[in-house]
């Protein structure tokens, strides 16, 4: 039976996933920032709590907690965890929203990567999905204004995960660089990103954790250290003026 580890299992994205890989026969491992284990999930989820990735010790520490319990490597990691909070520049960015943002999405992953590793949780075949965005795209940033670590810190991952896809090549461990698709979850809606979501063709969780499963299972080296939408180009709002009419669908997306 397959194994999986969730980095940010119990929200979006993370929690569509988790229920998705479990109800597949998959041994989901998830982590919470809680201390108890989240309601309304298969009880089969071996859930990993007390998980902050603004702690320091957050790979070691998860690192020791699984060694103990799983049987072998991990056949995926998924890190799905992320933040965002909007700034404008005429409010001026604020120094610890910006922190969170990038030590959760480019900092802390680095860590958990490299930890996993050395605990022997990822071996040869192994594969590391983490989640970015079309946001961190530079050459795809034609008219933006502000939200800088929100974009910063997904343009800083994606360096993260091109430079871990070169130190895992000879382990032949796969480093994968995705935007999953704009989704309508509580996160955009917080920042009011809702007011896009029709214009911009935005997906349930549901809908992008199927999609990326999809992407997942058929992922292999040759892939390593790229950067894809799996489900195309409908909701980055700049594709085609940068890219071009009638593209793909995975589309890989530019730096």
């Amino acid at each position: 039976m397959p194994n999986i580890l969730i980095v940010g299992a119990t929200r979006g994205l993370g929690a569509s996933l988790t229920k998705l890989y479990a109800a597949s026969g998959w041994t989901v491992y998830g982590t919470t920032r809680s201390y108890e284990k989240p309601d309304g999930f298969i009880e089969a989820v071996h859930w990993i709590t007390s998980t902050d990735l603004m702690q320091s010790d957050v790979g070691s520490t998860l690192a020791a907690r699984l060694k103990g319990s799983t049987t072998g490597p991990l056949d995926l990691v998924i890190i799905s965890a992320g933040v965002f909070t909007t700034e404008d520049f005429a409010e001026g960015p604020k120094w610890d929203d910006e922190v969170r943002m990038y030590t959760t999405s480019s900092v802390a992953p680095v860590f958990v990567v490299h930890q996993l590793v050395k605990a022997s949780l990822l071996g040869k075949g192994s594969k590391i999905v983490l989640i970015s965005s079309e946001a961190g795209s530079i050459a795809l940033r034609t008219d933006a204004e502000g939200n800088y670590a929100h974009h910063g810190s997904k343009a800083a991952l994606n360096m993260v995960g091109k430079l871990l896809s070169y130190d895992l090549k000879e382990e032949e461990i796969i480093v994968s660089l995705v935007h999953p698709g704009f989704m309508r979850t509580e996160m955009t809606k917080g920042v009011g990103f809702d007011k896009y979501w029709d214009q911009f063709h935005a997906v349930t969780p549901d809908e992008a954790a199927k999609s990326l499963k999809a992407w997942a299972e058929e992922l292999d080296i040759s892939k390593s250290g790229q950067y894809w939408a799996p489900r195309g180009s409908a909701d980055i709002g700049t594709a085609e003026e940068v890219l071009g009419k009638d593209l793909p669908t995975p589309l890989e997306l530019p730096w």
